[in-house]
């Protein structure tokens, strides 16, 4: 009896090790070189441990395998894919955009299951993608950004009163993640619910604790992750839930209200809101899928812009000639042109070298994921040929911005690389290195809002405060492992000093 229970067990035990195993061979087949995976863990250990983030995996990948255009690793058991190669890069991103139109999360979510996150662009793929990126796109176009800039001076204005009076109160170090989470927060929510969330007077405003929780489904998103990376075909059978549903009635409801307020006040402002009442009147969309483009928006404003600027911030605080030179650009600007207008934002051309070079040192993620919708052979240097079949995931590294192959002196801060004698960001856009937003038709849709609201945000602080690094930041920078975006563990302390 016994001998038939081990006979059971060892052949159980074999079963699930060849199952663990059985893509481990895929890569080699193909003539792709990569790591050698490990059972369990694949070249991802961090997935499953969480004892670091993913980035330091992911980097190790990446900087092993230097001569290679793609490296072929794998998830957990799941195959995956990283290019390298700048031309191939442009070729996911645009040149065969069709066989890579869909994220990794596309087919994870539907409306019944996650109504809100289902309704995002980021997770949608094929005809619904194309539509609701119609939809949205007008939104977004320089005149209406213009008009929504005097919201973001507004917000200015209160977040240098709130520093004041907190240096005065509380000293002079910052949390300034928290700070600019603040700023963008009463940004955003004004843009496109009309409400003033009153970050800088009140300790947790309700409409910043829910928008936290939007981007805090990192225990979900690590579910779904490893399940899929175990089991890929779950996706065809079961969706996942990303947004928690009193937060998904939250913002539903806040919506119906904005809405309901704007018909029956007749107000006219011509802000997101109105693009998207626009909408339901000429598309007969409806207020769910309102929702879902207000939270997307909300989300990716609110979050994303408030950690690009903190990071910026930093590199700023940390380059005291930087500061000092960015101070007078920004001074000479509004004595000569009359002030920080939104016009006169896009004459600071030193701003814009100063946060494309932050931009290019500190990847909000690690990583963009796009799964092959269709089989392609992608043809690399020396006419090798590297077959991607449908459903893979393709990544695309942002170590390819900190690669001495594409940059002098990488790991330096240096706001001259960018400079408009030497083209900016173009050329280097062009070769398939620069892409902090994405690139190709799924490019970010709200970058120009993003990077409005982070310059106009940037020249308050810069113009008003001088800023040094407090002690209590940890340099270099350890990324908290159990979180999706790249956060700095301790945060980012700066002290701000009032100048006249």
């Amino acid at each position: 009896m016994w001998c038939a229970l081990a006979g059971c067990l060892a052949g159980l035990l074999g079963v699930v090790y060849l199952f663990l195993v059985w893509e481990f061979k895929r890569w080699r087949k193909v003539g792709i070189n990569g790591p050698k995976p490990k059972v369990l863990y694949g070249n991802v250990p961090s997935m499953i441990t969480q004892k670091k983030h993913v980035y330091y995996d992911l980097e190790k990948i990446y900087n092993d395998f230097k001569t290679e255009p793609v490296v072929g690793f794998y998830s957990i058991r799941t195959p995956q894919l990283m290019v390298r190669d700048p031309e191939l890069i442009k070729e996911v991103f645009s040149k065969n955009f069709h066989h890579f139109a869909s994220n990794q999360f596309s087919d994870l979510v539907d409306e019944k299951s996650d109504p809100l996150f289902a309704r995002n662009p980021f997770s949608l793929s094929g005809e619904k993608w194309k539509n609701r990126r119609a939809e949205i796109t007008p939104a977004f176009t320089n005149n209406r950004i213009k008009a929504l800039y005097t919201l973001m001076d507004e917000v200015s204005v209160r977040m240098t009163e709130y520093v004041n009076k907190q240096i005065k109160q509380d000293g002079s170090a910052f949390d300034v993640k928290e700070l600019m989470a603040k700023y963008t927060t009463d940004v955003v929510s004004n843009c496109i619910f009309a409400i003033d969330a009153q970050s800088f007077t009140k300790d947790k405003p309700e409409i910043r604790e829910m928008g936290r929780r939007i981007m805090d489904f990192n225990i979900v998103a690590q579910i779904a992750t490893a399940a899929i990376t175990f089991f890929p075909s779950i996706k065809k059978f079961y969706k996942f839930s990303f947004v928690p549903k009193d937060v998904e009635a939250f913002f539903i409801r806040i919506m119906s209200d904005a809405i309901r307020y704007r018909k029956q006040s007749g107000i006219v402002r011509n802000d997101y809101l109105d693009h998207l009442l626009t909408l339901e009147e000429k598309k007969q969309i409806s207020e769910l899928d309102i929702a879902g483009h207000g939270v997307s928006f909300f989300a990716d404003g609110f979050e994303t812009s408030s950690l690009i600027m903190t990071y910026c911030l930093f590199d700023i605080a940390s380059h005291p000639e930087v500061q000092k030179q960015l101070r007078e650009e920004i001074r000479h600007v509004q004595s000569c042109k009359g002030g920080v207008t939104y016009d006169n934002l896009g004459e600071m051309t030193y701003l814009d070298q100063v946060l494309n070079e932050s931009l290019r040192l500190h990847p909000i993620i690690p990583i963009l994921a796009k799964q092959c919708t269709k089989d392609i052979v992608l043809v690399g240097p020396k006419d090798k040929k590297i077959p991607v079949t449908a459903g893979t995931t393709v990544t695309i590294p942002y170590f390819v911005h900190l690669d001495s192959q594409h940059y002098e002196e990488p790991e330096k801060f240096k706001p001259e690389r960018f400079s408009p004698e030497t083209g900016g960001i173009k050329p280097y856009r062009e070769k398939g290195v620069f892409f902090p937003f994405g690139e190709g038709p799924r490019m970010c849709l709200g970058m120009r809002f993003g990077l409005t609201q982070a310059k106009r945000g940037i020249v308050e602080i810069i113009d008003k405060f001088e800023i040094t690094v407090n002690p209590r930041t940890k340099v270099p920078f350890q990324y908290e492992p159990k979180l999706f975006m790249l956060y700095a563990v301790g945060g980012i302390w700066l002290d701000l000093k009032a100048i006249g």
